[in-house]
């Protein structure tokens, strides 16, 4: 909105300095210190009225040391990450550009969701929250809106490049040279493979097996594959979301990364510099990005150990939700296991652990477990690990793969 009025100052009136608004790397500044007032300075407000509404937390027994004294700690605290969000992102964000409206409408989408669970939980009383083949049915509806937009809306483009030679001829030489330089923006449904040189890949091209005629239909590809993505990082994000600041701290470090790759592959120069795939109007995203992380890190100063409030599923689903997306809009999704490794691992570990249990207890009659117990954190609590231990740990590990996913735009 302020971006509008500014715009509308500097082309109407010529005030001085309004024009600095029409900078992303300005917004996005901005963007991120609104975020963290408003998670900080606010969330101490959600979190008493969530005190008086008597929205605690009821945890069950697992055994875990420091685990029953957290009862009753509020929960549903992934509101003030979704408000610390939005807040920024209709104040300093283009609120016209597709890669906006998708994030925008992702957030509440996937936020509607958790809140849902959180409300199951603690409103009527049922541990089990919302059915798990409901979240999966949102989940999924996400993917379909999500695939449908970055497959047939008109505005989600690339630039792709193109070797120009010129011949000059002077006196009796003829000299020619050769240089690169960016097509008319084409739809498309490209993507990057990581550590691989010629690394894009189109999804359309797995279509061409059955013949050229049905490259149309990449749509039938394209759309399954986001849906797994959001379903997958998503359910990850939740799994992660198990010991105070594990998922706000990692989801903070991944979106940093994030933020990098919108802001290189958004804009035309670093994108020839760097030889990567430009994509036009995806750089207005670092101010949704910014603000997210924002709201992510000021979260974390009311929910690292001993934690005030619990983000819940209305925090959880909706993290992995953005990211997921968030990592598509960018081209991205493949680099997803590397760079989300904390969320890829503490889901291998879970269906690890089912999957090697169901298999022993049908073949020797008795179940068996490759963890002590999972999602993965919870085992190295077995292990007698303290909480900030564990969480500053996988924090250093999320860093070490964030930095290698950022390095994976000249290593290839």
């Amino acid at each position: 909105m302020l971006y509008y009025l500014f715009d509308f100052l500097e082309k109407h009136y010529d005030i001085p300095g309004v024009g600095v608004f029409q900078y992303i790397t300005f917004r996005a500044a901005l963007a991120i210190i609104v975020s963290l007032l408003i998670s900080t300075i606010f969330g101490k407000k959600i979190i008493r009225i969530l005190q008086r509404m008597q929205v605690g937390e009821s945890v069950r027994d697992l055994g875990l040391e420091g685990q029953v004294e957290k009862a009753g700690t509020p929960t549903m605290g992934g509101i003030i990450i979704i408000l610390a969000t939005l807040i920024p992102v209709l104040l300093f964000a283009k609120l016209d550009n597709i890669y906006v409206i998708m994030l925008i409408i992702t957030t509440i989408w996937m936020g509607l969701v958790g809140f849902t669970d959180d409300y199951i939980k603690v409103f009527k009383k049922d541990k089990e929250g919302l059915s798990g083949k409901f979240k999966v049915l949102g989940q999924v509806g996400l993917g379909i809106f999500v695939g449908s937009v970055m497959y047939f809306h008109p505005g989600v483009t690339i630039k792709e490049k193109t070797l120009v030679t010129q011949v000059q001829v002077e006196t009796e030489v003829v000299q020619s040279t050769t240089r690169s330089e960016f097509k008319e923006e084409t739809g498309s449904v490209k993507t990057t493979i990581p550590f691989v040189k010629n690394n894009e890949f189109d999804y359309a091209e797995i279509m061409r097996f059955f013949g050229d005629e049905y490259v149309k239909y990449a749509w039938l590809i394209f759309i399954p594959i986001v849906i797994f993505i959001v379903t997958a990082v998503s359910n990850g994000a939740n799994l992660t979301d198990g010991i105070d600041g594990l998922a706000a701290g990692s989801s903070a470090i991944i979106v940093f990364a994030l933020a990098v790759f919108a802001f290189v592959s958004g804009n035309i120069f670093f994108s020839d510099y760097l030889n990567v795939m430009f994509i036009p109007r995806l750089g207005e995203l670092v101010v949704f990005i910014a603000a997210f992380a924002g709201a992510l890190i000021g979260f974390l100063w009311y929910n690292t150990y001993p934690a005030q409030v619990f983000m819940g599923d209305t925090g959880s689903l909706t993290i992995g939700g953005i990211i997921a997306v968030i990592a598509i809009a960018v081209r991205k999704e493949l680099l997803i296991p590397v760079l989300c490794g904390i969320f890829f691992a503490e889901s291998l570990s879970v269906i690890l652990q089912v999957t090697w249990f169901k298999y022993t207890k049908k073949k020797y009659g008795e179940g068996r477990r490759i963890f002590l117990m999972s999602p993965l954190h919870h085992h190295y609590q077995k292990k007698g690990y303290h909480e900030s231990k564990i969480v500053t740990r996988f924090w250093i590990v999320g860093i070490f793969l964030a930095v290698l996913s950022i390095v994976t735009l000249k290593l290839r």
